[in-house]
């Protein structure tokens, strides 16, 4: 077994590096256990699934490590979740131009 050392610049980058390993290690459990004619299709369903969450975790910490630091810094204060699946729309804003007529 290769052994390496990571440096991370935070906790952010440290569970990431952690999620990916451990998605790489159970991909190739999944791999291993899959019967033969059937393991592309099945670890692939796997890695796009785990993948998206991947995606997903990370996003969410980057934005979440964001925030702490706008209000540490004095910044908005509360949370904002993202609706699951949802478009997020905005009305115009006070300052906008008023729509031309039709």
């Amino acid at each position: 077994m290769t052994r390496h050392t990571f440096y991370a610049e935070d906790e952010v980058e440290v569970a990431a590096v952690e999620q990916a390993l451990v998605m790489v290690r159970e991909l190739k459990q999944l791999a291993a256990a899959t019967p033969d004619g059937h393991v592309l299709a099945v670890v692939e369903r796997a890695a796009v699934d785990r993948g998206r969450r991947f995606v997903r975790d990370r996003l969410q910490d980057v934005l979440n490590a964001q925030a702490e630091d706008l209000e540490k810094k004095g910044g908005a204060g509360g949370t904002a979740l993202a609706a699951a699946g949802g478009v997020i729309t905005a009305g115009p804003s006070a300052a906008s131009s008023p729509r031309p007529a039709t």
